[in-house]
């Protein structure tokens, strides 16, 4: 038996800029991300992503995200079929799923009135537990976004006064759960999302009376004027990892 030697995963810098293209991040629910002369624009109309409404944490706007393991977009994976592309730049670069401490850094600009909501990033992983599905959003950190160019650094710190547990709608108990960050940063082992966070949803039409129970906007329209709404720019994304 030949046996090949294991590969510790890399936790050298990963560097993405749009410009080399889309390199596995998407935009929002139709997998779609517009890179026009090497930047990515992220405009509304954004889906509306009910999974977490209360009695979990709430409602989000998915703005930019990245697989983290390869399992998930194989062609037998539980995402390949909704999927125009497949590669993840963080998986081929075979970066390191133990984001505890890492520095994250966004180059961005925009134009867009957030209703109150904040741009954030959500860490999510996929486990053995039931619910099999771990997500916190690192609301103690929200990433501004300015007009002109400017470089904004988050760090995933193991600090749980500084992430928010979103939990999950009550239709969806036995898919979202929750975990301590110290767990869910040591192996990110499904996505990473910049999104909006809270959303707020207001009922379309009068006499819904269960508006969280229901899925807003597939079982009921929501009111536009009051999400979200304006044109977010990358032009590149770094994850540092500290030194261990």
């Amino acid at each position: 038996m030949v046996r090949t030697k294991k590969v510790d995963p890399s936790r050298t810098p990963y560097v993405h800029k749009f410009a080399d293209g889309h390199g596995g991040w998407f935009s929002d629910r139709q997998h779609a991300l517009r890179i026009w002369d090497g930047i990515a624009h992220c405009y509304s109309p954004w889906f509306l992503d009910a999974n977490h409404a209360p009695p979990g944490a709430g409602y989000l706007h998915l703005i930019l995200w990245i697989y983290t393991d390869k399992r998930w977009y194989q062609p037998d994976g539980p995402a390949a079929a909704c999927l125009p592309y497949l590669a993840s730049s963080f998986v081929e670069q075979g970066k390191s799923r133990d984001l505890r401490n890492a520095r994250l850094t966004v180059r961005l600009r925009g134009e867009a009135d957030l209703k109150g909501a904040k741009l954030v990033l959500l860490a999510q992983s996929r486990t053995a537990k039931k619910p099999p599905y771990r997500n916190m959003v690192l609301t103690g950190q929200p990433i501004r976004i300015t007009e002109d160019w400017s470089e904004q650094t988050i760090v995933l710190v193991n600090d749980p006064r500084e992430w928010t547990p979103i939990g999950s709608r009550k239709s969806l108990a036995h898919v979202y759960g929750n975990d301590d960050v110290g767990g869910l940063l040591a192996d990110v082992s499904y996505n990473l999302i910049l999104c909006l966070f809270p959303i707020k949803v207001v009922p379309a039409s009068k006499g819904v009376t269960d508006p969280h129970g229901l899925v807003a906007g597939v079982d009921y329209p929501v009111d536009v004027k009051s999400l979200p709404k304006g044109l977010i720019q990358f032009e590149s994304i770094r994850i540092d990892y500290p030194t261990k």
